[in-house]
């Protein structure tokens, strides 16, 4: 299978204030996220390719969105991934890209991540919101890094590509204070 990279884009949030409270330090967040065009459609495809894609998607995008943050990979506290399809392509090659690997090579970057990567995957069209949900990388059930980043890219997907995101957090929500009932 053949597939070429026609964007990469970067989203860096740096919230200062949260409903009129200072957060010091900041709260940040980076979206790394690779457009997709595949040279041809074919549902029944054999998806092995695109999981040793996933892998390499995993490691280029964690050190774009760690650049962004300027940070190394140890202060990572929270994260997740993504995908976002255009209208003709299957959601199973978004899971193919997602699952098998990416998640595995996205740890392998952040040394003490070991919790699985919160992840979701939909189908829209250019210009389609995606909201990534993040969780701590250590701790799955840690409420005070239960949180989202939204990405939206104005001309991706196009009907024949696909997103694939990574969401990286240096800490945890702005203020999080909610525990286990």
């Amino acid at each position: 299978m053949n597939v070429q990279i026609t964007q990469i884009v970067l989203h860096f949030v740096e919230r200062c204030v949260e409903i009129g409270t200072p957060v010091t330090p900041p709260h940040r967040q980076a979206v790394a996220a690779a457009v997709l065009k595949p040279t041809h459609v074919d549902v029944a495809c054999e998806l092995e390719a695109l999981y040793a894609m996933g892998a390499d998607l995993g490691r280029m995008l964690t050190a774009r969105a760690l650049l962004a943050l300027g940070c190394a990979g140890e202060t990572i506290q929270g994260y997740g991934k993504a995908a976002l399809l255009g209208t003709a392509i299957p959601l199973e090659w978004g899971a193919a890209l997602l699952h098998p690997q990416l998640g595995k090579a996205v740890r392998d970057c952040l040394p003490g991540a070991s919790s699985i990567m919160p992840s979701v995957t939909k189908r829209g069209p250019a210009g389609a919101c995606v909201d990534i949900p993040l969780h701590s990388v250590t701790d799955m059930w840690s409420f005070d890094h239960f949180d989202t980043v939204s990405l939206c890219i104005p001309d991706s997907p196009a009907p024949d590509e696909l997103l694939i995101a990574i969401a990286l957090a240096e800490r945890g929500r702005p203020l999080a204070r909610v525990t286990p009932g």
